[in-house]
């Protein structure tokens, strides 16, 4: 607005001149105009410039992926390496004011990978691993910035979300580790627990059940007494958009977990991957006698459990919130709202799950890749 007021100004001062013949101020005014058109084109061109270099800022530019990770987006499709990749309804990057992060969300519902009953917008490791001669290790920063805002807050799955796992490539392809993040509607703070899948024995994996492990606030056990009726809220939760961070460690069948976040108290625990210690019914805990046992997974493990199959990391947004009827199985199935599947009006109202990464770093075996450093074999 001032250039375009100066050139006005420069214009009416001409045509001034000209009526009195001033051929001198004519000729001053004139130059000067010449360098006011040639510094506002500079000033184009800059600004183009400038436009230029801002170009987009792809995940890979702020985690290292790699040929490390195969991307499955909230739509069930398959986008393969995500390197200069994204989606706007899944997988893209956000900045805080301070740091570049890498934005997974998906929806309650809508076309989902594989058997899964919910949408996932994650991360597969691809290269396999053995537990029993396993040497691996995967850490991540994260903050959960959305859960869903609907579901029924007595099936166990509502309002959450799992952030990382463990998972088989092989036998029922079961999960012997997923990491999730649950809050109630109303709650500032929510909970993070992790959870172990035994590997069922026999073919039939229709018995298989998970046991559930606090870290800060409640396990997946505590659930409301109605449809709309929430627990206490938990006093050492973790708020939508407080970091924290996870290291995962298989080494010689065991596998080691640490948490750790500012202000809280960091835990850390132990599972063993290759000798069960759920092989008959009297080892069925406590917890998984009053969850799951009453809707008919009440199956042992094998003896010993994930020794003999190929398993790999995941991480991302795995939404454990959907639509289905809480008839089917009221651990599971959360009956929220998904709008028939319409990703926008689920996303306008808060249907969602969305969690941000930054600093994954993965060691396996020789290799090793990060976005701020590597693993070393005695890190």
């Amino acid at each position: 607005m001032l250039r375009y007021g100066l050139k006005k100004q420069l214009l009416e001062k001409v045509k001034h001149l000209i009526n009195k013949k001033n051929i001198t101020a004519l000729s001053t005014i004139l130059i000067f105009g010449v360098f006011l058109i040639f510094n506002s084109c500079k000033e184009t061109t800059k600004k183009s410039d400038k436009e230029e270099v801002q170009k987009i800022v792809y995940a890979s530019d702020v985690i290292s992926f790699s040929n490390h990770w195969k991307l499955i987006l909230g739509d069930g499709s398959n986008a393969g390496y995500p390197i200069n990749f994204e989606h706007k309804d899944f997988f893209f990057t956000a900045n805080d004011g301070d740091t570049d992060w890498v934005v997974y969300k998906t929806p309650n519902g809508g076309d989902t990978h594989g058997t899964s009953n919910n949408t996932r917008t994650e991360l597969a490791q691809t290269r396999k691993w053995y537990p029993k001669t396993a040497n691996d290790k995967l850490s991540a920063s994260l903050k959960v910035m959305n859960v869903s805002s609907t579901g029924d807050a007595r099936v166990a799955a509502s309002y959450s979300v799992v952030v990382g796992q463990i998972h088989s490539a092989d036998g029922h392809e079961n999960e012997p580790l997923k990491i999730f993040y649950k809050k109630f509607p109303g709650h500032t703070k929510g909970s993070v627990f992790w959870h172990y899948e035994i590997n069922t024995a026999g073919d039939d994996n229709s018995g298989r059940w998970d046991y559930s492990t606090a870290v800060w606030g409640y396990d997946f056990s505590v659930v409301g007494s109605d449809l709309n009726s929430y627990p206490e809220e938990p006093e050492n939760g973790i708020e939508l958009g407080e970091e924290f961070s996870y290291e995962i460690e298989v080494k010689d069948g065991i596998m080691n977990l640490k948490f750790a976040s500012e202000g809280h108290e960091t835990k850390s625990f132990t599972k063993n991957l290759v000798e069960s210690e759920y092989s008959t019914a009297a080892d069925i805990p406590e917890q998984t006698q009053k969850l799951f046992v009453p809707i008919g997974q009440d199956g042992v493990e094998r003896e010993n459990a994930y020794a003999d199959e190929g398993l790999f990391f995941k991480l991302g947004s795995y939404n454990q919130t959907n639509g289905k009827s809480p008839e089917e199985n009221k651990n599971w199935c959360s009956g929220a709202e998904t709008h028939g599947g319409d990703i926008q009006k689920q996303y306008g109202d808060g249907n969602y799950a969305e969690v941000w990464f930054n600093k994954v770093k993965i060691y396996v075996g020789d290799d090793s890749v990060s976005n701020e450093g590597y693993f070393t074999k005695n890190d």
